[in-house]
């Protein structure tokens, strides 16, 4: 997308995880352009991450990049601690970082143990740690949170059980924190389908057969998720312990 820098923003920070490509990327975009610096976590795609740091700053926008494997407490307190350093606070958070594994759902015995370790560590405990690092500077700021679930969480039906599993233990956390931080912070989730993404490449029937499955007939492109982000963070002030399902209708059911 382009990115055009705004001021109706100016002087927001926000922290976005897993901020290299595909929906991290392209929110990191979207809240740049509305004139929030922003925090570019990734773990290993280096040059992908720099390239987003160098479309906001081409755009007038401010970011820093951040390198980590959301994980460890250590990583979460770290990309915090480098946001709120270089910007002087922190208004926004977008737990984006994840990770999974593709093992049909009926193959029980192909879900190797080391696949619960690694989803959860990242999609559950690392999301985890990014807010409780984050909550006292959100707290300052009346900020908010938005973690990116997945329709997974409540169909059961995706990548694998172990990810529909974790994004299910993300909508809890959600509504937890939702109550446990508030007045001061909003925390909500977005939940989409399947999304253009280089998750996704490799696996096109699993797309072919969700959109076959849904009225609006495609796929989301990370803009889709994006739109629903910023609205949560930065359009809205009452929203909170939400999750917002963008998946073309699909979880709707047939009629």
């Amino acid at each position: 997308m382009s990115v055009k820098s705004e001021s109706s923003h100016s002087g927001k920070a926000a922290l976005v995880t897993g901020a290299a490509t595909g929906i991290g990327r392209e929110v990191a975009l979207r809240l740049a352009a509305q004139g929030v610096a922003v925090g570019v976590n990734y773990s290993k795609s280096q040059a992908e991450a720099e390239e987003t740091v160098a479309l906001i700053e081409k755009a007038g926008g401010k970011a820093i990049l951040i390198k980590g494997r959301i994980g460890s407490d250590k990583v979460a307190r770290d990309a915090v601690a480098q946001c709120v350093k270089a910007f002087g606070g922190l208004d926004v958070v977008v737990n984006n970082a994840a990770t999974t594994r593709f093992v049909a759902l009926p193959d029980l015995e192909g879900v190797p143990e080391d696949a619960w370790t690694e989803i959860f560590e990242v999609n559950v405990q690392g999301l985890f740690q990014v807010c409780r690092a984050a909550a006292p500077h959100l707290k300052a700021r009346q900020g908010a949170i938005i973690n990116i679930s997945s329709v997974a969480a409540a169909s059961g039906v995706g990548s694998s059980i172990p990810y529909a599993a974790s994004k299910a233990a993300v909508n809890a956390i959600t509504k937890s924190l939702s109550k446990v931080l508030a007045p001061e912070v909003r925390v909500n989730a977005v939940a989409p389908g399947p999304v253009k993404t280089r998750w996704l490449k490799d696996h096109q029937e699993m797309v072919n057969s969700a959109v076959a499955q849904t009225p609006l007939k495609r796929a989301a492109d990370p803009a889709d998720i994006a739109d629903a982000v910023l609205f949560l963070a930065l359009g809205t002030t009452l929203v909170t312990g939400q999750v917002l399902v963008v998946d073309g209708g699909r979880t709707m059911g047939g009629f």
